[in-house]
This record gives C-alpha cells, sequence and structure tokens, in this order.
C-alpha cells in the first residue's frame, strides 16, 4: 500500500478516506473526561457563584444557572454579617490566627528539617525519613483522638494552642523540601560556601534558602489550604465562639430548614447566604492562589531535573 513519506501512514488515512480506530478512541475518550470534569467540577461551581444573587423563590423556580441580581446580593450580604452580631468575621479572624500561626511554625520547622534529611549525614537519618513517609500515609482525622487526648493532659484544649499546634505538624511540607533540596539545588554550591570559611547555619540561611524560595511557597500554600478548610479538628478542639469558619459554616447550616428542618421556627438563614457564606469562606485561599501560583509552578516543577 502506497503511505505517505512525512507520517508513514497509508494514504488513504491521511487524506481522510480511511479509519483510524487509535484516534477516534482518544478523542472519545478525551470528551468524556472534560464531560465528566465539567459536569462535576465546573457546573456546580457555576451554580454556587449565581446562588447568591437570588431570592430563595427564585432559587427554586428560575434556571439554576440564571443570574438574580445585585440588589439581591446586597440583601443577602446584609444578611450574612448581621447573623449573631457579625459573627463570620469572629471565625474568619479566628481561622486568620489558626492558619497564621500554623504556617509560622510549619515553615520554621519543615525547610530545616527537609534541609537536614537531604544534605546533611547524620545517625538515623533514613529511619526518619522512612517515619516522616509513613506518618504522610495516616489519615489527618486517625489522630484526631489521640491529639485530643494529649492536649487535654496539658489543659490545651478550648485554646488557640489546641489547633495552631497540631496543625503545624506537617510532614508532606518535610518531604517536599527534602525532595526539592536533594534534586533541585547544586551541592557544589554548597560546598562551595563550606570552603569559603562559612558554617553550616550560614550555608543554610545565605545560600540554600534564596534557592528555596518556589518549595518555601509550595509548602506554605498546601499547608494554608489544608489548615484553612480543616474541619473536625476544630470542631473538636475548639467549640464556640473561637471555632474557625469551616466550624462556622456548619453552624449556619444548621439554621437552614432544607437541611436542619427541626429548626424551622428559628430560621435566620436562606440557601442564598449559605451559598455567599461558603463564596466567602473560600476567597482568602483563592486570592492567595492568584497572587503566588508564579511560585507555586516553579516549586511543583523544581524536582523534574536532577543537577
Amino acid at each position: 500500500m502506497d503511505r505517505d513519506i512525512a507520517t508513514n501512514e497509508p494514504r488513504s488515512v491521511v487524506r481522510g478516506g480511511g479509519f483510524a480506530p487509535g484516534r477516534w478512541v482518544g478523542r472519545a475518550l478525551a470528551v468524556v473526561v472534560a464531560a465528566f470534569f465539567v459536569t462535576f467540577f465546573v457546573l456546580p461551581l457555576v451554580w454556587l457563584l449565581l446562588t447568591p444573587t437570588k431570592t430563595p423563590r427564585q432559587l427554586l423556580v428560575d434556571n439554576p444557572f440564571s443570574f438574580g441580581g445585585l440588589g439581591t446580593l446586597a440583601q443577602n450580604w446584609t444578611s450574612l454579617v448581621t447573623f449573631q452580631d457579625g459573627i463570620i468575621w469572629t471565625w474568619i479572624g479566628n481561622s486568620v490566627l489558626y492558619t497564621g500561626g500554623a504556617l509560622v511554625i510549619t515553615l520554621v520547622v519543615s525547610i530545616p528539617a527537609g534541609y537536614a534529611l537531604a544534605l546533611t549525614d547524620f545517625k538515623l537519618r533514613r529511619t526518619l525519613l522512612a517515619v516522616t513517609l509513613v506518618v504522610m500515609l495516616i489519615p489527618s482525622t486517625a489522630l484526631v483522638l489521640p491529639i485530643f487526648l494529649e492536649l487535654s493532659a496539658v489543659h490545651l484544649v478550648g485554646t488557640p494552642l489546641a489547633v495552631i499546634l497540631p496543625f503545624s505538624f506537617f510532614p508532606f511540607g518535610v518531604y517536599l523540601t527534602y525532595i526539592y533540596f536533594s534534586t533541585s539545588v547544586s551541592h557544589d554550591l554548597l560546598n562551595a560556601a563550606r570552603i569559603d570559611g562559612a558554617g553550616e547555619f550560614r550555608v543554610f540561611w545565605s545560600v540554600a534558602m534564596p534557592l528555596a524560595m518556589p518549595v518555601i511557597a509550595l509548602v506554605g500554600f498546601f499547608n494554608i489550604v489544608g489548615n484553612w478548610n480543616n474541619y473536625f479538628l476544630p470542631f473538636v478542639m475548639v467549640p464556640g465562639p473561637r471555632a474557625p469558619i469551616q466550624v462556622g459554616l456548619a453552624e449556619l447550616l444548621s439554621n437552614v430548614p432544607l437541611f436542619n428542618p427541626t429548626s424551622a421556627g428559628s430560621v435566620t438563614i436562606d440557601m442564598p447566604t449559605l451559598a455567599l457564606a461558603t463564596v466567602v469562606s473560600v476567597a482568602p485561599v483563592l486570592i492567595i492562589f492568584l497572587f503566588s501560583q508564579r511560585f507555586l509552578v516553579s516549586g511543583m516543577t523544581a524536582g523534574g531535573t536532577k543537577e
């Protein structure tokens, strides 16, 4: 059969006169994956963004993807910020306190730990690395009960430290830093600094740290996202007014009759207001992602090549 020189395929296939099963299967699979992604991820997100612009009646009778009105959005915003005298701002402030405090401790601990595991040699180094990998596989919810018992023994339950200290335990950040320093930082550069008389701390602070900014941003972002969205640990450790925004959303949910019919007599929150609160709770993480995506992309691809 005559074949095309450029593609080495039969000319009938190149000219569209034949059938290429592999090509059609690939296209069909791509369409199915795209349709799945749009159905289960994009459409719910669009619905969530449009819901705060509607009244409860419009939410039931109008097109799910229609826009309500800016006036209705303002009314729902007023209902949200006046709920229990503006307690949503207290919830957001608590989330900022817990997430920010844990972030500082995580970076102070994870970055030097990853550096030490990657670029220094000491006893039990491989054991510590193996323990780090094993702990990464343990679901965080499985550790809530033993953590609660430990913090209760030292009378920290109900205080901000009951959330900040467990949030600071981030073995995944140690492993990310270990991978980065093992694959993306030149050992010769660090050795040159040591030959010039720099101590180990000076080498780490003045040479390794500036080169590690991408992975620092990546560890910080993953830590912020995980802690900001954590519900179960704060729910157990700090009930009441010290709760973060994720626990607060559950309280708002309990005041919506659709989800809690027994509270219909004292309901003060409608479904569009709850949707607006959800958008507000996600907004800080989204803003952080938009302003740090350059560092995040470079951090994610940093370990792709070796020196």
